[in-house]
């Protein structure tokens, strides 16, 4: 049997520095020719990625360009941070939400190869608003959650077409830094146009859930239960649907939610078949499981065997390895990072190795 690992790391910086640094120096090395394998290159102009950023996002180009500066301020890197008609990419991904009188919870599943995935939380107070999730591509994310409670998750939408819209993965960004609940999210999603399609699901404090379809070029509409799968409902047909069993997914995720379940036993389900991919090797496995609680403000992550609990209010940093294929345990204890190390060591020019910088390091990938 091939085993495969993937190293998760919990980082907090309030605004972007040395840590970011870091982590843009240890993953660009990989993005970069992805970025022009894919055809970056022959995308939109730095200045026209700059336009689209002030025109529908606005709020967030401080922190942008804040980001662009320390990854040198170089053309490609800052054309590739705006995620503005980016080159296509694909995963899976099972999510739902369960709500009672006093409780809810927002679950989902990330499936793909575990060489596709970051591994990383952030939590940050980039505009002085508390935000963690599950990054991509540097700073977007595929889940999180602020502290107003408002959390949200992204499934891919199932076709791989694409439109003028940016990634949206910096879309989640966006709703999380500027909205408070559930309403503001979705007219966000209506408002702002994705390069692909997609399906988000959204939850609130005050126990609101909704699920939407956004597309390819913008628009968006939203459906009738908080599930979401890789397929979507007009029509379309999904590519790689069979190899996903998106529907078979979707309609094990409704009859969850037709027996209306308490909402802290919906991550059950995600933990086991057929929700629960095991398909490594093929590409299509799942590498974590996120249970939100918009209410308590807090996250956990999912493994077989294992969880992670962080806060808004009490974050840790940390590490821990997963390795697939058999026992999706944690192969590792949690580590120390030097975090600070890392940051001096980059603003002399160095791009170290960051496993150096870890207290105890053995078998991590």
């Amino acid at each position: 049997m091939t085993y495969h690992s993937l190293t998760f790391d919990a980082v907090s910086e309030a605004t972007p520095g040395p840590k970011w640094a870091a982590r843009w120096a240890r993953s660009w090395p990989a993005y970069e020719p992805w970025f022009v394998a894919r055809g970056g290159d022959a995308g939109p102009s730095r200045q026209a990625c700059a336009e689209a950023l002030e025109s529908h996002m606005p709020e967030l180009v401080e922190t942008y360009d804040r980001l662009v500066a320390i990854a040198g301020g170089g053309d490609r890197a800052a054309r590739f941070l705006s995620t503005w008609c980016p080159p296509s990419y694909l995963g899976g991904c099972s999510l739902a939400c369960a709500v009672s009188a006093d409780d809810i919870r927002l679950v989902r599943n990330y499936d793909l190869s575990p060489d596709l995935n970051e591994g990383l939380l952030l939590h940050t107070a980039w505009r002085g608003k508390k935000v963690m999730g599950m990054v991509e591509f540097l700073w977007g994310l595929s889940d999180g959650i602020n502290e107003a409670g408002l959390s949200i998750a992204l499934a891919y939408g199932g076709r791989q077409e694409t439109g003028e819209g940016f990634g949206i993965t910096t879309i989640l960004r966006y709703v999380l830094e500027t909205c408070e609940n559930v309403d503001d999210a979705l007219a966000a999603l209506h408002r702002v146009p994705s390069h692909m399609c997609y399906n988000i699901l959204v939850a609130d404090a005050g126990g609101n859930a909704a699920s939407v379809e956004v597309y390819a070029g913008g628009g968006a509409k939203e459906q009738p239960l908080p599930i979401a799968t890789n397929h979507q409902n007009d029509g379309s047909t999904p590519d790689r649907g069979d190899f996903t069993q998106t529907h078979k997914r979707a309609a094990h995720l409704k009859s969850v939610l037709d027996a209306d379940p308490i909402p802290a036993s919906l991550v059950e389900d995600f933990l086991a078949h057929p929700l629960r991919q095991d398909r490594y090797g093929e590409g299509f496995g799942t590498l974590f499981t996120a249970e939100y609680k918009p209410r308590q403000g807090a996250m956990m992550l999912h493994w077989q065997g294992e969880n992670w609990t962080q806060s808004l209010d009490s974050f840790y940093e940390g590490q821990r390895v997963i390795t697939y294929g058999g026992n999706t345990a944690p192969t590792a204890p949690l580590y120390d990072i030097d975090w600070v190390a890392i940051g001096q060591a980059y603003a002399r020019g160095d791009y170290p190795d960051w496993r150096s910088f870890v207290s105890g390091w053995s078998n991590a990938a």
